[in-house]
């Protein structure tokens, strides 16, 4: 497979041995395969590890019979959008970036568990109209074998579409996405995960612009501390709850970095400030279903 030098890697793992390496040129010879069979592709296409991955596969399986799909909202933070922007134009991927309207769905508003589903329903009802414009066979996206494990509507919105994933299909692990990744250049290949901020709300408290932006700017405050993997939950009071990795929580109470943290948590609205002692968790917040 031809390298996409976008960025420049960061070692930090070992990625393991030959065997290993084996097993992923397999996947990676199938994933080409199955994208091509499927002769012409929209991605669902966010910027993060997977979808990265997919759209710079597809590049090549399928040439100029793939494009990239953005949705653009209070949901997502800016820099995501930028970095989907950046990341198609160096592959030579056309990309369209979708306003989506999500706070004037008052069920979404809401913010049932199915939140993630009433969301896709309309990016997938999007994205699948314009694909009959363009006459594109398919819909896809970066679903990998570790999303099967969590609570994810979404994946329901999906199969109402007739998404395809061809990842999963493949046999990826977030493992794999991230070595084949790092191995062909992509700059993507260590970031981290990034699910819509509406996440960072518990289930039936209402998500509102006000919010959103809070808790973008919150977890902006942490990741220029050098917090790494960082949640600002926004939960009643209004409490910000952060969750940071484990062996991070020692340095979040050191007594400056603590007080800078309230002062500024406080100036974003929260009027009460907290740990979460656990640590930062994916989905944290299906906890309670």
């Amino acid at each position: 497979m031809q390298s996409q030098k976008i960025g420049r890697s960061r070692p930090r793992h070992d990625l393991g041995d030959k065997e290993v390496d084996e097993s992923l040129a397999i996947k990676s010879a199938r994933l080409g395969r199955i994208l091509s069979s499927l002769g012409s592709v929209v991605v669902a296409f966010s910027g993060g590890v997977d979808s990265a991955l997919l759209l710079a596969v597809g590049k090549e399986a399928l040439d100029d019979g793939i494009i990239a799909v953005t949705a653009s909202s209070p949901l997502y933070p800016a820099a995501f959008i930028e970095r989907a922007s950046r990341i198609a134009r160096l592959l030579g991927v056309e990309h369209i970036i979708l306003e989506t309207k999500e706070l004037e769905d008052a069920g979404f508003v809401s913010n049932p568990p199915e939140r993630c589903y009433l969301c896709k329903r309309e990016l997938y009802g999007t994205i699948a109209r314009i694909a009959a414009e363009r006459g594109v066979n398919f819909i896809t996206d970066g679903t990998q074998a570790d999303d099967t494990g969590d609570y994810r509507p979404g994946m329901k919105a999906a199969g109402e579409f007739g998404v395809r994933s061809p990842l999963l299909e493949a046999g990826f692990t977030k493992a794999d996405v991230r070595a084949l990744s790092r191995e062909i250049g992509l700059e993507t290949w260590d970031i981290l995960a990034g699910p819509c901020l509406a996440s960072r709300i518990p289930y039936e408290e209402n998500i509102t612009p006000a919010k959103l932006e809070a808790i973008e700017k919150g977890e902006n405050l942490l990741a220029g501390l050098g917090f790494r993997e960082v949640r600002v939950r926004y939960t009643a009071g209004p409490t910000a709850r952060i969750e940071v990795e484990p062996e991070e929580i020692e340095r979040m109470l050191d007594s400056a970095v603590r007080n800078r943290i309230v002062r500024e948590m406080k100036c974003l609205g929260f009027r009460y400030v907290t740990l979460d002692l656990q640590g930062y968790r994916t989905g944290s917040m299906n906890e309670v279903l």
